[in-house]
């Protein structure tokens, strides 16, 4: 395993065996609606509260891709997960159920790509060998965490995102699998703040983040913007994603057109939800759906996933803390 600073070249490939995603209505909706099979009938998915049902969009993920493997619960090597409730409660609560070894994670809406270089990293060890990682959101819980009760119904700021429900699974193995994305190379990202006080404003405290990782990433790689078919980031939606551009090329790498963001894909103008989505479910969600039925089909050969994440809780803004931004970069080639 090659290493710069941040960046990681693996010399053993971790494969993408298989995985498994469950959206909301909403989600379904939108502009990935042929992608999305499995969609929840109500966002409360026949549990009493919104939590609850995040928790259990978990663990019939796990189980989807159990299922899809042909794998029982004894032969997952571990699992790792987050989400963004409180202490990762929905991510506890589903792991519970499996009686695996557990990582519980956290990095907000980057979960997800924290899953993976850690999955990959261990699998180069060559001690685990299959490894299930899952993140997860809902917009009726994150809402009434982190901003105001539902019942208020309070207005949406123009720069906001909509958090999407979803939860989004994928085994990660040592095993080679045909026509299966490896993960090639990773990037840690740096914890970034560029005080940014607005709560709703979502993008702007995540791209100074995912643009510190992406020029990391190309630096120390010694990757080119175009080295990849599609460079891809988490949740910056519409306008992050243009602050991100606009960073990097400050910095000396101009992102060329075959760069995206998950949140700003998965919804439609129509949809009205400002900026995109966001959430730690969406790059999951994306990835595991849209991104992993190309790259099957080798529509697309190399991808770079960025997932965003946006380091505030309920508390910190009442610390008068500004909002810190998290991103990590995972390679995946076909």
């Amino acid at each position: 395993m090659k290493k710069g600073i941040q960046s990681y070249i693996f010399e053993t490939p971790a494969y993408i065996r298989e995985a498994a995603a469950i959206v909301g209505k909403r989600e379904s909706e939108g502009a990935l609606s042929e992608y999305f099979t499995e969609v929840l009938d109500d966002d409360l998915f026949g549990e009493k509260t919104f939590e609850l049902a995040e928790s259990k969009m978990q663990r019939h993920t796990l189980k989807r891709v159990l299922e899809k493997t042909d794998m029982k619960r004894e032969d997952m090597n571990l699992i790792i997960s987050g989400d963004l409730q409180n202490e990762i409660f929905a991510s506890n609560f589903a792991a519970r159920e499996f009686h695996a070894p557990y990582f519980g994670i956290y990095g907000a809406c980057s979960t997800f790509g924290e899953g993976l270089i850690l999955s990959a990293m261990l699998i180069n060890t060559k001690m685990l060998s299959n490894i299930i990682v899952t993140a997860s959101s809902h917009f009726s819980a994150a809402e009434r965490q982190y901003r105001y009760p539902l019942e208020l119904g309070n207005q949406r700021t123009p720069l906001s995102q909509w958090t999407v429900t979803a939860s989004g699974s994928v085994m990660v193995t040592a095993d080679t699998v045909e026509n299966a994305p490896k993960i090639t190379a990773a990037t840690i990202g740096k914890v970034i703040d560029y005080g940014v006080t607005d709560a709703n404003d979502m993008g702007a405290a995540m791209a100074p983040a995912a643009a510190d990782t992406l020029c990391a990433h190309f630096s120390e790689t010694g990757r080119t913007p175009d080295y990849y078919d599609e460079i891809i980031t988490g949740d910056l939606g519409i306008f992050g994603l243009e602050m991100c551009e606009y960073l990097c090329e400050k910095q000396g790498y101009k992102l060329p057109k075959n760069v995206n963001d998950c949140g700003k894909m998965i919804f439609t103008e129509k949809q009205k939800v400002f900026m995109g989505g966001s959430g730690a479910g969406c790059s999951a969600a994306v990835f595991s759906t849209y991104f992993l039925t190309k790259m099957r089909k080798n529509e697309i050969k190399k991808l770079l996933l960025v997932p965003t994440g946006a380091l505030l809780n309920k508390g910190s803004p009442l610390q008068k803390q500004t909002v810190p931004g998290l991103a990590h970069a995972v390679s995946f080639e076909v």
